[in-house]
């Protein structure tokens, strides 16, 4: 390859070009294909409840260089949503379950308020907690979203929560965080943390092993009937794409240390 061809360590535009053009040729997965419906629903509902878009409103104004701002939370929470209409659609009465759904949103849109502080997870339930009480929120319902924010973290322990409806929450939550797993973790999210820190594609690509060991073991980890159902589908495919990227970086960057 010509050096007119190769990447520089600061040519996002043309890395973020190569990787959505490998993205573009990896199917959809199929949870959005097969539960557009539940996922469809689940868009809506929170797009038109205030407590939702008061939460979307703190969120944009808290946007950090994490990956983890206001468009990972959007699809975090309508994807938890969607999991509670799908795992929760034995339940007799519709109202408990879409009230459960809008926990679900909160918990998502929330989840990662405290994204770069240590202990994130507790810290963000924390700091939910406090904004859900601002705004008079019943305290079952501020704990409910609380445990299950607390219990969103990869590879850490898990409380195991004795109310169904409850633990139900914090399974979608969880779920729905780890979609982001597959092919979301190399399309946004990898170019939202690297872009404002300005690091350099070189060491990108010597961390590009260990993280798609990372994802990896996502995979045997999903929580909910659904997620064990739709999780493995994201991760491959997201394996797809950052196996693929990770390739074809290696051939077009000059980082000849590069593992």
């Amino acid at each position: 390859m010509s050096r007119d061809n190769m990447l520089t360590d600061h040519d996002y535009d043309s890395a973020i070009k190569l990787c959505r053009d490998i993205a573009a040729a990896v199917e959809t997965p199929r949870f959005y294909r097969e539960r557009k419906r539940e996922v469809d629903h689940s868009r809506r509902f929170l797009e038109n409840h205030p407590i939702s878009r008061h939460c979307l409103t703190i969120i944009g104004n808290n946007d950090t260089p994490y990956g983890h701002g206001l468009s990972h939370a959007m699809d975090v929470a309508i994807d938890a949503g969607a999991i509670i209409l799908i795992d929760g659609n034995d339940m007799a009465d519709r109202g408990p379950l879409d009230l459960l759904m809008h926990h679900a949103h909160i918990a998502g849109i929330l989840h990662d308020i405290r994204r770069s502080h240590p202990d994130h997870a507790r810290e963000g339930a924390r700091a939910a907690d406090a904004i859900l009480k601002g705004i008079g929120m019943a305290q079952h319902e501020r704990t409910a979203i609380k445990r299950a924010i607390e219990n969103h973290e990869a590879f850490k322990p898990v409380r195991s929560l004795g109310n169904p409806h409850d633990q139900l929450l914090s399974d979608a939550l969880y779920d729905a965080d780890k979609f982001r797993w597959g092919p979301d973790n190399f399309t946004t999210m990898l170019w939202d943390i690297i872009i404002p820190r300005n690091v350099p594609l070189s060491k990108v690509m010597n961390r590009f092993p260990d993280g798609l060991a990372g994802i990896r073991k996502i995979r045997k980890t999903f929580r909910s009937e659904t997620g064990k159902a739709y999780g493995p589908d994201f991760i491959d495919k997201g394996l797809l794409i950052g196996e693929s990227l990770y390739r074809d970086m290696k051939t077009q960057l000059d980082c000849s240390g590069c593992r």
